[in-house]
């Protein structure tokens, strides 16, 4: 069976176990996803919503980011760790928004790249949930269910999200990329997967899987 006739399998099966599969962070707008995810990086989008509930508040526009300083934004966002990289991104990201932009995120992966602290992976997830563009975001879940999968070799981000935009269906690219997250949480975990409970193990070829559950 081919890769893209296996993952077009797989998908169908975790359409039926998760179809409420989305991003998990709190957002209403485009800049508040792309805040949002920086503040994401080595966090969880549990405590991100923390963070950001008041945030949201206080910053409701790119300017406001721009002219924020930086030790009280720091402050503010501490809890979601690596705070002073964090909040430099998050400063110089809206001053080229504003500079650049016009202070409305845009809507193409060239120019989100192109903003400080972005790279594909929060690009993409700005495509895909904030613009509803088909985009496949690799984080640490999609990595490990997509290796063990068979369907990405590579271990650099840029790379498996080429593999796979050759072999998911580029309909299915933002929402399969959703399912895949919720699927790692859920059952494929890095250390124990749920093997015995995994509903796609006969199609997946358990690659680097050492430990069973």
């Amino acid at each position: 069976m081919k890769k893209s006739e296996a993952a077009a399998k797989v998908l169908d099966i975790l359409q039926k176990e998760y179809p409420e599969a989305r991003v998990t962070l709190d957002f209403k707008d485009p800049l508040q996803l792309l805040i949002a995810t920086i503040l994401a990086a080595q966090c969880t989008d549990e405590r991100v919503n923390q963070v950001t509930r008041d945030l949201f508040k206080k910053y409701r526009k790119a300017e406001d980011y721009a002219k924020a300083d930086l030790k009280t934004l720091e402050e503010q966002i501490r809890p979601t760790g690596f705070f002073r990289n964090k909040a430099k991104s998050i400063i110089g990201c809206c001053q080229d928004l504003v500079r650049k932009f016009k202070g409305q995120v845009p809507q193409t992966l060239e120019e989100l790249i192109s903003l400080p602290g972005v790279g594909r992976k929060t690009a993409n997830i700005i495509l895909g949930n904030a613009f509803g563009q088909q985009a496949v975001a690799v984080d640490t879940h999609v990595k490990r269910v997509t290796h063990r999968l068979g369907w990405a070799k590579s271990d650099d981000p840029d790379k498996i999200e080429f593999e796979l935009m050759e072999v998911i269906p580029q309909s299915r690219w933002t929402l399969g990329c959703h399912q895949l997250v919720f699927h790692g949480r859920n059952v494929c975990m890095a250390k124990k997967p749920k093997c015995s409970l995994c509903p796609v193990a006969k199609l997946c070829l358990k690659v680097g899987v050492t430990q069973k559950g």
